[in-house]
């Protein structure tokens, strides 16, 4: 049981590469691998953690979604492997909301992503899943697909104007708690 990965960093080459299928879902190799990560997000409080981000080239990712301090609106959804996932469908609309990553960390953005998209994957007990996900949902997918494709939210932002510190994030929201905005106006 490893449960205390290493989490590769923008810049580190491995975190670009762009992962193969998963070949055998009923490996034991990889069924460790994955209880390893459910565990590690968990532990983590994250809500979603790609295999890639970890050094485990494999194409599966950990969606584990619940609302806390960053994302209070994030719905409850149950540790969920989800192995060889692909878009199958995605609407014309797109929202921009603000992201983060383990793998970047210290920086949020507002990044754009398509607010309904159609998926299919398989689980870790080898059934295959189609299912639509919307909102919040369907950011944490795209956002965990970009990385087993090699790509991070900051490659999806459109300006530099859109990219914050963590610290000036969280006092946006604070203020915004408190019903202003960024620029003191009463909201």
């Amino acid at each position: 049981m490893n449960t205390s990965f290493n989490i590769l960093e923008l810049g580190q080459d491995d975190l670009r590469r762009i992962a193969p299928p998963v070949s055998e879902i009923n490996d034991p190799v990889l069924q460790q691998k994955i209880d390893d990560l459910i565990t590690f997000v968990q532990q983590r409080g994250g809500m979603g953690i790609a295999a890639t981000q970890v050094g485990i080239n494999q194409r599966f990712f950990i969606m584990s979604s619940h609302p806390n301090e960053r994302y209070p609106y994030a719905p409850e959804m149950p540790a969920t492997c989800v192995i060889n996932p692909e878009i199958v469908w995605h609407s014309a609309h797109t929202e921009k909301d603000w992201e983060g990553c383990l793998s970047v960390p210290g920086l949020r953005a507002l990044v754009p992503r398509y607010q309904q998209i159609q998926v299919r994957y398989w689980l870790r007990d080898a059934t295959q899943v189609e299912t639509t996900y919307e909102g919040f949902m369907a950011r944490l997918f795209q956002h965990e697909l970009d990385h087993l494709d090699g790509k991070v939210f900051v490659d999806r932002v459109e300006s530099t104007m859109e990219m914050m510190t963590e610290s000036s994030w969280r006092s946006m929201l604070a203020e915004k708690s408190k019903g202003r905005d960024n620029n003191g106006t009463t909201v």
